[in-house]
């Protein structure tokens, strides 16, 4: 019986380790996920890698970015949902 009670504590351990990082993961990538689908024309945004700029052009995958030193294609994967929220909170 002894075996199988720490066999449980095991499991149990290794469920609660599943909810808390992998559910909370996957629970990030559909809110980027989402962010990136409501993208438009004219947002502030602020790069993973710190630009700032405004949306000028939008495709499928890409976006068009538009700084004060000119206009910038990359990924919309590259927009920080953190950043870019608190730069439009802001004003």
């Amino acid at each position: 019986m002894g075996q199988f009670g720490s066999m449980g504590y095991i499991v149990l351990m290794f469920a609660v380790m599943y909810f808390f990082m992998i559910m909370s993961q996957q629970k990030r990538a559909k809110k980027e996920k989402e962010f990136e689908k409501n993208l438009k024309v004219g947002d502030k945004i602020i790069t993973k890698s710190g630009l700032h700029g405004k949306i000028a052009e939008l495709a499928e995958t890409t976006v068009v970015v538009e700084t004060m030193s000119g206009k910038l294609k990359m990924e919309r994967s590259a927009i920080s949902l953190e950043m870019s929220a608190a730069l439009n909170k802001k004003v």
